[in-house]
């Protein structure tokens, strides 16, 4: 399972505009149009979207992440970009009794507790501040490092999981695997893309209706207004 996110241009409304909002923009300048914001959970495999939140512009990807972990159960792997990383989202997946596979951002620094053969490192997560003070506690973690090259350029990447066994989930299994999370890109471009069929993706000029029509493009969505 991968966890993604995007955004949709909506019709330029005062409705639209005061419940989804606006991006930032440079000064003098002024955004063409209101946008909500999706985030969406996607078997890999199959690109079938299994749960989606849809929220104002202002809602960060994070929270709506957080949000679609109600969806993932024992035995699913869930993978997410170095974007939607934080200590919030391994402690509540790991809850949920389902495995993880993120990448981490390159100031995310970890200490290594004890090397592996297959050269990953067992390290821990620290609680944010919040979760410190409802009683987190650290998190054992193995720390996957690679290089890939793109455009003739090396790029370093570093992912995280709970699982510990080399024998059976070794660095350059998981390192490889990590890349099917793309699927959620390919997933994105079906749904605003191939399956739109119109310059102007979302018509509708009042929230309710807004929020209908971007679960309507794809009826795989389960419906889950919050």
């Amino acid at each position: 399972m991968a966890v993604d996110g995007t955004v949709f241009d909506i019709p330029e409304t005062q409705e639209n505009a005061r419940v989804f909002g606006y991006p930032g923009s440079r000064p003098g300048t002024y955004p063409a149009f209101p946008k909500a914001r999706l985030v969406f959970l996607v078997e890999a495999g199959t690109h079938l979207i299994t749960d989606a939140f849809i929220s104002p512009y202002r809602i960060g990807e994070r929270k709506g992440a957080l949000k679609l972990l109600r969806s993932v159960s024992d035995g699913m792997l869930l993978m997410w970009d170095r974007g939607l990383h934080s200590f919030k989202m391994v402690d509540a997946a790991i809850k949920q009794k389902c495995h993880i596979l993120g990448r981490v951002p390159a100031h995310v620094k970890f200490e290594v507790v004890q090397t592996f053969d297959d050269g990953s490192y067992l390290s821990w997560i620290a609680p944010d501040g919040k979760s410190k003070k409802k009683g987190a506690t650290r998190i054992p973690i193995r720390v996957i490092e690679y290089v890939v090259e793109e455009n003739g350029i090396e790029k370093v990447y570093r992912l995280i999981t709970d699982l510990m066994d080399i024998a059976i989930f070794p660095a350059l299994l998981l390192a490889t695997e990590y890349h099917q999370r793309w699927e959620a890109e390919n997933t994105l471009d079906e749904l605003k893309v191939h399956l739109n069929g119109r310059k102007t993706p979302i018509r509708s000029k009042n929230p309710r209706e807004v929020v209908q029509e971007i679960y309507g493009l794809n009826t795989s969505i389960i419906w889950a207004i919050q």
